[in-house]
């Protein structure tokens, strides 16, 4: 699952595809206590609980473990990757590299303080890189023993008790490393039982909709004939590069359900329980390798989560922790970011739960403002986007309220209420006595489970442009035309509107333009530029008196135009907008002078 320099042609996979079918142990012994012999006695290890959250973690990034674990609060991880260091080898490194041996001195005192803290951690073998380049150690190494000797070398160094192989392109079609891989499997767990240990195995593979392809279950069927005990089979819910639009939640479930049919024919005795106590799902928040049209979504995890309890299966995670925040929005496939707006550990506080019960997350939710800040003319407005998600349980109404607004300021929301994933658009006008200064306005969303709110920082401006005064009311917020003059028939109405609540319109007659007229001063011999949204036939704004420069448009739609002028010695000049005579109505919106 590893993002590399070097990605497969056929399938645009990073690391990420490195997925688990975890082998994890079905007696009341796989709870996962190991016993550490040697100098220092035993020592039992923390158990893996019957359902756990252990996302990915990518070694190589140079993070420590424990303090990702710290900050997102995964109690366990699958450390990812442990591979050969050249084809051929028998000996794994930490992400094939020979400086990062399976030792102490590697992860070692992060591992031990990810335990002390109730965790553990998975070391996983294998990954896209190494599976394409001969050197997970299956495929590397031809001696059972010797890669049994591997998986050993990990329970006793780091106290772990459960190891993931993460097995897909290439070896999937390695029938001697398949083979290999699943009679050292059953080495292992003939040397756990012998030695009072208990080992946990998870095998990571990629899946379809509707279950594991071929090559997926080909791998199964022969750790069945291996005698290799499979205790959870991990899928990859993602990267299915079918060309097709996806519901990746839905897709989930599908996937899942396919994979239990499977089960059944491999294994005819196991109950339903069981059956579904072997599954594990691993995710891609966000935008996959793939693509927009594979986005796991906010909305997603509480789905899959839900579901997961409902079945119970054995194991949630996704790759990986270092993508689960929201730092390249729009951006898919990268390994440091989801590229979904999220908020920081989102996913891993949305999964973190799954670990050790079966209890769902309350409710819960979200709230953000896009853009957070503004500046205004007195009399005009400005608006913004009240966004919310889902971050635990289930979507439910919320409703908006603002608090803090100065005198002359107005605040409204459209809709006033919406479930959580959706948004509203929040206007905050300002009348042309709105005194001048900077205020945190705080946007509230309330709902059952309890409030969250995000402050929004707006500017009134104050009197002047650089020394002179300004259009007021240019939004026509205050609800009258003032300090505007206009002709009979111009008006201030409620729809239609370019933003806030109310808008102008000038009606031209056969004998008059319907022109709509407001004097400033500004600063004297000074360049400015007028804007102003406008709907309608022949629909003129400009300048005046101290300076003369116009435009116009005639548009079915709100139009914007802008108009560059400079000040006489006065400074003094009229803003107009008129329509033309006999062609209808002319709607006038957010006009400013800047």
């Amino acid at each position: 699952m590893r993002l590399t320099a070097t990605r497969a042609s056929a399938r645009r996979l990073t690391g990420k595809t490195r997925l688990t079918i975890t082998a994890l142990a079905t007696t009341a012994a796989a709870a996962g206590f190991v016993v550490i012999g040697g100098a220092s006695g035993a020592q039992a290890a923390t158990p893996v609980p019957a359902h756990v959250f252990a996302p990915y973690f990518e070694a190589w990034t140079g993070d420590d473990p424990a303090t990702l674990s710290s900050q997102s609060g995964a109690k366990y991880l699958t450390m990812a990757f442990l591979q050969t260091a050249s084809a051929g080898s028998c000996t794994v490194d930490w992400n094939g590299s020979t400086s990062m041996s399976v030792s102490s001195s590697t992860f070692g005192s992060s591992i031990s303080t990810i335990q002390a803290n109730g965790g553990n951690v998975i070391p996983s073998f294998g990954g896209y890189t190494a599976d394409t380049t001969n050197t997970e150690i299956a495929d590397s190494c031809t001696n059972v023993s010797s890669i049994a000797a591997a998986y050993e070398s990990l329970v006793t160094t780091y106290n772990v008790t459960r190891i993931d192989l993460d097995t897909e392109a290439n070896s999937l079609t390695n029938s001697a490393g398949i083979d290999r891989r699943n009679k050292a499997i059953a080495q292992v767990e003939s040397w756990a039982a012998s030695t009072g240990r208990t080992v946990q195995f998870s095998y990571t593979l990629p899946t379809t909709t509707s279950g594991l392809d071929s090559s997926g279950l080909a791998v199964l069927q022969n750790a069945v004939s291996n005698n290799a005990r499979v205790d959870v089979v991990n899928i990859m819910t993602f990267d299915y590069y079918d060309g097709a639009t996806h519901e990746m939640a839905t897709d989930t479930e599908n996937a899942a359900n396919g994979l239990y049919n499977q089960l059944s024919s491999l294994y005819p005795s196991k109950t339903s329980a069981q059956k579904w106590a072997m599954i594990g799902v691993t995710e891609m928040p966000g935008i996959d390798d793939y693509g927009a049209a594979e986005t796991f979504t906010t909305a997603d995890a509480p789905t899959v989560y839900n579901w997961a309890v409902s079945k119970g299966i054995n194991e949630l995670s996704f790759w990986a922790l270092q993508r689960d925040n929201g730092n390249c929005p729009g951006t898919g496939g990268q390994d440091n970011c989801s590229g979904i707006s999220q908020s920081q550990w989102y996913f891993s506080h949305t999964f973190e739960p799954f670990s050790g019960g079966t209890t769902n997350p309350g409710n819960d939710f979200s709230l953000s403002l896009s853009p957070s800040s503004a500046s205004v003319n007195p009399g005009s407005s400005t608006t913004a986007q009240v966004s919310t998600a889902v971050t635990s349980g289930s979507a439910q109404s919320v409703s908006l309220s603002a608090s803090g607004a100065p005198s002359g300021v107005t605040v409204s929301f459209n809709p006033a209420s919406v479930t959580a994933g959706g948004s509203s658009t929040v206007t905050f006008a300002t009348s042309s006595s709105a005194a001048p200064g900077t205020y945190a306005i705080t946007v509230k969303g309330t709902a059952a489970s309890g409030s969250h709110t995000a402050t929004y920082s707006l500017t009134v401006n104050g009197s002047g442009t650089g020394g002179g005064g300004s259009l007021t009311n240019g939004g026509f917020e205050s609800g009258s035309l003032s300090p505007w003059t206009g002709q009979s028939g111009d008006a201030v109405v409620s729809s239609p509107v370019h933003s806030g609540s109310h808008a102008a319109v000038i009606a031209p007659t056969a004998s008059q333009t319907g022109e709509l007229d407001q004097t400033v001063t500004l600063k004297a011999n000074t360049s400015y530029t007028l804007t102003g949204w406008v709907q309608g036939n022949y629909a003129f704004i400009g300048v005046s008196g101290g300076a003369s420069a116009s435009t116009w448009t005639s548009s079915s739609s709100w139009t914007k135009l802008t108009v560059s002028f400079t000040t006489g010695s006065s400074g003094t000049v009229t803003v107009f907008v008129h329509g033309w005579y006999s062609q209808g109505n002319v709607y006038a919106d957010d006009f400013s002078v800047s």
